[in-house]
């Protein structure tokens, strides 16, 4: 389990591993972290080519953010053979995405066949099917576990639901506590309309006001608006820190900030909130 000291950023990026003039973009989109795509992304005939193309994603010297991998599902052959490659790649990457999670033991199997003297990447889950979040409660506290991310397309074409933020609510909203119950990140699936970045927008700000640390995007000039709407602002830490203060010119009691009143969970929000603004500073 990782510390909230060392999550990684707000915004993710994912791009497909045939494409390897896509690459440089995706690592320099401005996103926390860059993920190269040879599941979904890549048709079945094509999965050994991109298998090899993606392992030039990580033979850069001083990469600008962490670089990930998606892996295949581990129910597939094609799962099998990405644990194969990437347990011989000579540059590996930092994170590997897991989908088509659905028990704590996919996480097991990736850490036992990639885990090494001076290498432990760091592993998440994709959670995207009504298995998984049944049995959600377990596959979030395996102790490789990084992080969860959601799978919106998945999950909605096995139930046959809308991709619509009211039709998806309840299961983001699951995924979100339960992730936190166990003091793990979890990041938001893509928005899918590529050319409306008010679309987009909107997304973002439900996601964060839903719970959600961060979310991920399939082009770079979404980078930006992510970041953006997952950065406090200036006004916001500003209020932070208002109710810091009256917290402690309180001892911790009731008080009011701005005529509003605040107490104990007030406080541990604020005080979260300035801790992190203040570590990117």
């Amino acid at each position: 389990m990782t510390s909230i000291s060392r999550w990684p950023g707000r915004a993710w990026i994912i791009t497909p591993g045939l494409h390897k003039d896509r690459f440089a973009g995706a690592q320099k989109s401005g996103a926390a972290v860059a993920v190269v795509d040879i599941e979904d992304s890549v048709a079945l005939n094509d999965k050994q080519t991109a298998r090899t193309t993606s392992e030039a994603f990580f033979a850069i010297p001083d990469p600008p953010c962490t670089l990930g991998i998606r892996m295949n599902s581990l129910t597939t052959i094609d799962g099998v053979k990405d644990l194969v490659a990437l347990a011989v790649y000579v540059s590996r990457p930092g994170l590997i995405v897991v989908p088509k999670v659905e028990s704590p033991r996919d996480i097991e199997l990736v850490a036992a066949a990639l885990d090494a003297d001076g290498y432990t990447p760091e592993i998440w889950a994709l959670i995207e099917s009504p298995r998984a979040f049944d049995t959600l409660s377990t596959i979030v506290r395996a102790p490789r576990l990084g992080g969860v991310l959601f799978g919106s397309a998945d999950y909605a074409a096995s139930v046959r639901c809308g991709l619509s933020w009211d039709a998806l609510r309840y299961v983001r909203s699951a995924l979100i506590n339960a992730a936190n119950a166990v003091n793990i990140p979890v990041v938001d699936a893509p928005t899918w309309e590529l050319d409306d970045p008010d679309i987009l927008r909107r997304d973002a700000e439900r996601a964060k006001e839903l719970g959600f640390y961060g979310k991920s995007c399939v082009h770079p000039r979404h980078v930006q608006v992510i970041n953006d709407v997952f950065t406090p602002t200036a006004e916001e830490i500003a209020q932070a820190r208002a109710i810091v203060a009256a917290a402690e010119v309180s001892g911790g009691t009731v008080t009011t900030v701005a005529g509003k009143m605040r107490g104990t969970p007030f406080f541990n929000q604020a005080r979260a909130l300035v801790a992190e603004a203040d570590s990117t500073s």
